[in-house]
C-alpha cells in the first residue's frame, strides 16, 4: 500500500486531515475524492476497502475527515451540510495544486448528497458515484427525531448517533432545509452511478429511485443486495469499489497501457521520461521492472536482480516438486526464499579488492510433508540441479546486436 498522510485548509483556514492512497505499481491515471457518511470519518473500514479497490484499478484516492470530525480541526457543532460541500471543494483544490484535479467523486450516505452538490461546482469532475445516499439532505432529520423539539426550542441539543454524542445546532437543520438535491441532480449533466441496498434500514431504497428519476442520462443503478447501510461486510465494500472502478473507466480519460511487441521470449522498453520504470514482456505476460525510490526509481516493480532471484526461486520449487511427484513422496508444499548480494569469496587472498566479491544467492528451502532425513537430503541435492541454478553456475555469454 502507498498511503500518504496529507492536510489542507478549509474555507475557514482550519486544517483538514486526509489520507492520499496511490496505486503501488503505477502513476495514477485519475484522482478521486471520497466523502464519508454523516458523523463517520475517513478511516471507516468500508471507506478504506473501497479506496483500495480503486487504487488497484490505477485511481488515486483522497479520503479526508470533514471539519470537526476525526483528525480534522474545527467544532462539529458549528458545521453544516454546506460546510461539507465547501470541504470537498477545498480537497479538490488541494489535489489540483499538488497532483491533478479530481475527475471522480464518491460519497457514502450524506456524503453521497454532498458529492452531487460539489460536482455541480467542479468542472474537472466527469463522474459521480453515490452509496446509500439520501435523495434529500433533510433525510438526516429523521436520525434526530427524538431531539428535534429540543433543537428547535433551545437552538442546540446533544444527540447520540451510533453510540457517540454530537452537539447539533439549529443552524444545521436550517441549512438542510435550503438544499434541494433533486434540483441539483437534474442539472448535474455528469455521469452518475447510484449504489443502494434494498435492505438499507437507515436510508431506504426509495431514495435511490428518487435520485435516479431526477438525474439525466448517463445514469446507472446497482443494487447492493444484502448489504447494510455502513457496508459492514468486507466483501460488500470491496465489491462496491470494484464496481465503481469498472463503471468509471467508461467516462474517465485513461491512457492505453503500452505493450511491447516482440517475437523474442523477453523484451524490455524504457523511454526517457519514466525514470527506471521499465515495461516488460516476459513470454506471454506483461509486467514492470523498476528500481527502489532511494536510487531514483518509482518502485513500481521488482528490480533486475529480484527478477533473477525470482527465476531461481520458481525454478527450484518446480524442480523439487517434479522430482518428488515422480517418487510419490509426501511433500505437501515447498517454499523457496532467496536473498541476493555480493559477498567476498571464501579464502580469497585479497578481500579488499572489489574483484574479490562474487554474486551470492542465499537460498532457504522450507518443506512441508511427511519426509524422512534421507528424502530431505536428496531433495536438497535436487535443488542444486534446477536449470536456472545450473545456468548461474556455468559460463554464459550475451551476444548483442543492433536491431
Amino acid at each position: 500500500m502507498n498511503i500518504q498522510k496529507v492536510s489542507f485548509k478549509n474555507k475557514e483556514g482550519q486544517n483538514l486531515s486526509g489520507r492520499l492512497e496511490l496505486p503501488v505499481d503505477r502513476h495514477p491515471h485519475n484522482f478521486a475524492l471520497f466523502a464519508h457518511c454523516f458523523t463517520c470519518n475517513k478511516n471507516l473500514s468500508a471507506v478504506r476497502n473501497i479506496s483500495r479497490a480503486l487504487t488497484s484499478a490505477g485511481i488515486g484516492v483522497l479520503r479526508f475527515d470533514f471539519t470537526g470530525l476525526g483528525e480534522s480541526e474545527g467544532d462539529f457543532e458549528d458545521t453544516n451540510f454546506s460546510g461539507n460541500v465547501e470541504d470537498l471543494i477545498a480537497a479538490a483544490n488541494y489535489l489540483e495544486d499538488n497532483y491533478e484535479t479530481p475527475s471522480l467523486l464518491i460519497g457514502h450516505s450524506l456524503g453521497g448528497a454532498a458529492v452531487i452538490f460539489a460536482a455541480s461546482e467542479l468542472v474537472s469532475v466527469k463522474a459521480v458515484a453515490t452509496i446509500g445516499a439520501p435523495s434529500n439532505p433533510k433525510h438526516v432529520q429523521h436520525l434526530l427525531q427524538e431531539d428535534l423539539p429540543e433543537i428547535q426550542q433551545k437552538g442546540v441539543a446533544e444527540v447520540n448517533l451510533g453510540g457517540r454524542n454530537f452537539t447539533i445546532k439549529k443552524q444545521f437543520l436550517e441549512d438542510l432545509e435550503k438544499k434541494s438535491l433533486p434540483e441539483v441532480a437534474k442539472n448535474l449533466r455528469k455521469s452518475l452511478l447510484i449504489l443502494h441496498s434494498p435492505q438499507d434500514t437507515t436510508v431506504g431504497i426509495k431514495n435511490a429511485e428518487e435520485i435516479y428519476i431526477a438525474a439525466h442520462h448517463p445514469k446507472s443503478f446497482v443494487s447492493l443486495d444484502g448489504a447494510d447501510h455502513l457496508l459492514s461486510r468486507k466483501k460488500d465494500s470491496l465489491y462496491v469499489g470494484k464496481v465503481i472502478a469498472e463503471w468509471a473507466s467508461r467516462y474517465l480519460e485513461i491512457p492505453e497501457n503500452f505493450k511491447i511487441r516482440s517475437n523474442h521470449e523477453v523484451a524490455a522498453s524504457l523511454n526517457g521520461e519514466s525514470g527506471f520504470t521499465t515495461q516488460m514482456k516476459v513470454g506471454n505476460h506483461y509486467m514492470m521492472a523498476d528500481e527502489p525510490e532511494h536510487v531514483g526509481g518509482n518502485d513500481f516493480g521488482p528490480n533486475p536482480y529480484e527478477f533473477v532471484s525470482a527465476g531461481l526461486a520458481a525454478c527450484t520449487a518446480m524442480t523439487i516438486q517434479m522430482y518428488v511427484r515422480r517418487k510419490q513422496w509426501d511433500l505437501k508444499n515447498v517454499e523457496v526464499h532467496i536473498n541476493y548480494g555480493k559477498d567476498y569469496a571464501r579464502d580469497c587472498e585479497d578481500c579488499e579488492q572489489d574483484s574479490a566479491k562474487i554474486d551470492t544467492f542465499t537460498r532457504e528451502i522450507k518443506l512441508e510433508g511427511d519426509l524422512d532425513e534421507k528424502q530431505i537430503a536428496r531433495i536438497l541435492q535436487i535443488a542444486d540441479k534446477c536449470p536456472v541454478h545450473k545456468t548461474l553456475h556455468t559460463e554464459t555469454q550475451v551476444i548483442t546486436k543492433l536491431v
